[in-house]
């Protein structure tokens, strides 16, 4: 899979398979995008690379931290220390966003009324840790059922 920012500078690969995909209803990531949601593609880090320009810290600059394109700003991808493994791809970047429909609803006590998403699970803040592997391992079961 391949992806971009808007202005095209930054230019992202994926070479492994997706590992769950989101949209996150928290406050931040509407602030952030100017919608109601963000959308994300979670993948490992070593299935995953910048192949072309690179990218500035916006958004949280903590233990999790979003990446952005310098120039047009576009948030393409964010990284979690508690988790180095793991990179969360915004799904727009991607050359083909409409084959990663978010599958999970994640901070629904955050999530505009009026919002509604074809995600089959959805959790207050965010899945429980011991959630994550069932999650994983059910997504992957619904991407080789389809068609």
């Amino acid at each position: 899979m391949n992806g971009q920012c808007r202005c095209g500078r930054v230019k992202i690969r994926i070479s492994a398979p997706a590992l769950v995909t989101m949209a996150c209803h928290c406050r931040g990531c509407q602030r952030m995008t100017a919608s109601a949601f963000s959308l994300s593609v979670l993948v490992p880090g070593s299935g995953f690379e910048v192949v072309e320009g690179e990218t500035v810290r916006g958004g949280l600059h903590g233990s999790s931290h979003h990446e952005h394109c310098g120039w047009c700003m576009s948030w393409v991808f964010s990284r979690f220390d508690e988790m180095p493994d793991l990179v969360n791809v915004r799904t727009p970047m991607l050359d083909d966003p409409e084959a990663f429909p978010p599958f999970i609803d994640t901070m629904v006590s955050e999530k505009l009324s009026w919002v509604v998403t074809p995600a089959r699970h959805a959790y207050p803040a965010f899945p429980p840790e011991d959630a994550l592997g069932p999650l994983i391992a059910e997504y992957a079961r619904t991407r080789a059922e389809a068609p």
